[in-house]
């Protein structure tokens, strides 16, 4: 991405990854990415968050084509994830006199992530503010858990720009950088959502209090470090909706219990579907939805985890495992806040029936409720065990 002028004095200055289609291993991009950085350029320099590290050369290039190198005086990381951070190292080796701003969290993880004990770092205050010069100042604004406890904002007041960092953002590809020229609205309105459900989906406490503090501010643009940025008057005040309606807590009239499932030859997939008989017998009006992992991906499942009151998940043993789409939606549990909930498994197994007990394990190491030791059939479950798995569901559904 060449540099960008946003208004005087502020550049974007970060790096395209149009493709990219998988990020952090679990996310899909089918849209690629951008890694946002920006340049406040006046009486004293600023960069605003780094790139992942194999895009340092074109980072590098978009701001030396602004400034002179060793005329930067900070950088801000508002998040220290290895996709913001990943350039710094070789960055403050070509200009060690910048100082690195960060927060308290942020500066215990600094060090670990550049390899650099001796780092010229400060963590700075919630409500901090910086002389930048020229009569503008810089206010630090703590955003724990925006997604990492050491997220922070920056906000500009002077220009009313906020910098949120994942916050808002997106990953999507398109090289204009702003919100009123995005050209696939659709495609940017289904990722700003997946990206939420991803990304904030565990954090919904912590989403609203990030939105009081920007509705606190006279915010007239949001400057996220993936996607487009926002601006008051096109897609600013809807994305503050929709994260608003997003995190608000849910009440179910009627209990939501998903159930979760893959099945070889079609043994598992019985057993799913007399559990949720079994469960409907209790609960009728309970909303009992069944997804085949073989065809659904677990990727896309996040928000349905996440609302969801209690859960089911169905797996046969296959070389004395768990089949490896049911291992990838527990991988996603570990980004929800599961906690608490009641979870069933169940399964047909051959020879020796190592799959429940492995996902047992691993869903109680999440403080999920793991409900009796599951239901089991051997091979193709036979009458009686068709109706074990119902009675199991009615159990299920009693204990919720």
């Amino acid at each position: 991405m060449s540099v960008i002028k946003l208004m005087d004095g502020l550049y974007s200055v970060g790096v395209l990854n149009p493709a990219l289609r998988v990020f952090d291993v679990v996310m899909k991009t089918e849209y690629g990415t951008s890694y946002n950085a920006y340049l406040l350029k006046g009486e004293k320099n600023v960069l605003i968050d780094t790139v992942h590290a194999r895009h340092f050369e074109e980072y590098i290039e978009n701001v030396k084509s602004l400034v002179d190198l060793k005329s930067l005086d900070y950088i801000i990381l508002n998040h220290n994830e290895p996709d913001h951070s990943g350039s710094l190292e070789r960055l403050i080796k070509i200009a060690p006199q910048i100082q690195i701003l960060t927060s308290p969290a942020g500066k215990i993880y600094l060090p670990f992530i550049t390899n650099d004990p001796m780092i010229n770092m400060r963590a700075v205050r919630d409500g901090e503010t910086l002389d930048i010069g020229g009569g503008k100042t810089l206010q630090f604004i703590h955003a724990p858990f925006l997604h990492w406890p050491d997220s922070m904002f920056t906000w500009f007041e002077q220009d009313q720009i906020a910098f949120t960092c994942d916050f808002l953002g997106t990953h999507f590809c398109e090289p204009t950088m702003s919100d009123a020229l995005v050209q696939y609205k659709q495609a940017y309105y289904q990722t700003f959502k997946s990206y939420f459900d991803a990304i904030f989906g565990p954090f919904k406490s912590y989403v609203q209090k990030g939105l009081d503090k920007l509705k606190a501010l006279d915010v007239k643009f949001v400057c996220p470090s993936h996607g487009p940025v926002l601006r008051r008057g096109v897609f600013l005040e809807e994305a503050m909706l929709a994260y608003d309606d997003w995190s608000t807590p849910k009440r179910h009239e009627h209990p939501v219990i998903p159930i979760f499932y893959c099945s070889a030859y079609g043994c598992t997939g019985r057993l799913a579907v007399k559990i949720a008989e079994g469960i409907n017998h209790v609960l009728p009006a309970a909303t009992v939805s069944m997804y085949d992992l073989v065809h659904v991906s677990p990727c896309s499942l996040c928000e349905t985890i996440n609302e969801a009151d209690a859960f089911c998940i169905g797996s046969p043993t296959i070389n004395k495992n768990a089949l490896p789409p049911v291992w990838e939606l527990i991988h996603m549990l570990e980004g929800t806040n599961c906690k608490g909930r009641r979870a069933a498994l169940f399964g047909s197994y051959g020879w020796s029936g190592e799959a429940l007990p492995l996902l047992s394990t691993h869903l109680k190491s999440l403080n999920v409720d793991v409900f009796e030791d599951g239901c089991r059939c051997r091979f193709v479950p036979s009458e009686t065990e068709l109706q074990e798995a119902y009675d199991f569901g009615v159990r299920f559904a009693k204990s919720l």
